[in-house]
């Protein structure tokens, strides 16, 4: 038997006291791609626009694949709930339809942390438009907030486009690294070392001390040569350990640090802003793409230039030009 559909006021009402049942449900409706939730989501979210969000923090945790990034989550997220905090660990995997990626799939990674009553936990929704996966973990982010949970820990497949979508939905962007100063260059693009805040040399432990310490010293000077941040806050690269708990303080204390940083200058609230203007671009680009696709005289055209193109008697720019013309000539 079918549960019965909450009202948008109940879902709100929901969520405004922290009731896990209800922030569940709302995020479920937000990431269904039926018209109908898809209506209600957003009727959601504008009741939940007075809600203020200038006292969370949004931070993105990335790296290449084993650098231990559930564990630092953990570690980091029970620092910040033995500070009194409320955590909602979130994730952007848009692999996960096609390869069943395991990006938070499997919590007993974390098991200290889904135990708190204090932490929610969201595994990330599959699909196959980083774009849409992307906007989806935003709206989520409003709903968390709205709940009360103060810090948003957002987990990226580490791929590199989406640690491009993650910038534009955090406030800091934290990459981990493994020891070694070379090898783990093999899985990192420069560019993500450029977007970091904070650099983070995880499992600095045992053999693996001496090479931690040799890789800080590697990205100290590699950050050395990056161009200054808008906020005048340099980068940091610090070491630590998720297993054993080292560092993970002093990691903390340069979060806060550069969060105030951030505050302080008038990066925080501009970047903000910019994010809700480039996801106001987004949408609707999204939508007339999706309007596009859907016209009945694009439907028709599209499939046999299509079959034109592929087979080499007509180029992509003529085939492109005459369904675009032919869908103008049927809005006039």
């Amino acid at each position: 038997m079918p549960r019965p559909q909450w009202s948008v006021e109940q879902y709100a009402e929901g969520i405004r006291a922290g009731d896990r049942v209800a922030l569940g449900r709302a995020i479920t409706l937000i990431e269904s791609a039926r018209p109908d939730h898809q209506v209600l989501a957003q009727q959601l979210l504008g009741l939940l626009a007075d809600t203020s969000s200038e006292h969370t923090l949004r931070l993105a945790i990335t790296g290449a694949p084993g650098v231990g990034k559930s564990s630092f989550i953990e570690a980091i997220g029970m620092h910040a709930v033995g500070e009194g905090r409320r955590v909602a660990v979130l994730a952007i995997d848009p692999s996960s339809a096609v390869s069943g990626g395991s990006i938070l799939g499997d919590k007993t990674r974390m098991e200290r942390l889904s135990a708190s009553e204090r932490v929610f936990i969201r595994p990330s929704p599959a699909g196959s438009s980083l774009g849409g996966v992307a906007r989806k973990t935003r709206e989520t982010i409003r709903l968390v907030e709205a709940a009360g949970y103060e810090l948003v820990l957002i987990e990226t497949v580490g791929v590199g486009q989406s640690e491009i979508a993650a910038r534009h939905i955090a406030d800091i962007f934290l990459l981990l690294l493994l020891p070694g100063a070379g090898d783990e260059l093999q899985g990192i693009k420069r560019g993500i070392v450029e977007m970091a805040d904070l650099l983070v040399v995880n499992k600095a432990d045992g053999e693996r001390l001496q090479l931690a310490r040799q890789a800080q010293g590697y990205y100290r000077n590699a950050v050395r040569l990056l161009p200054p941040h808008p906020s005048g806050w340099i980068p940091r690269v610090l070491t630590c350990s998720s297993t054993e708990g080292s560092g993970i303080a002093e990691v903390w204390q340069a979060v806060q640090d550069c969060l105030h940083q951030f505050q302080d200058s008038g990066y925080f609230a501009h970047q903000r802003q910019q994010q809700a203007l480039y996801w106001l671009r987004e949408s609707i680009e999204d939508g007339l793409r999706q309007g596009f696709h859907q016209h009945p005289a694009v439907r028709t055209l599209l499939p046999t230039l299509e079959a034109e193109v592929a087979a080499g008697r007509l180029s992509p720019f003529a085939a492109a030009e005459q369904v675009l013309t032919a869908y103008y000539s049927a809005l006039r």
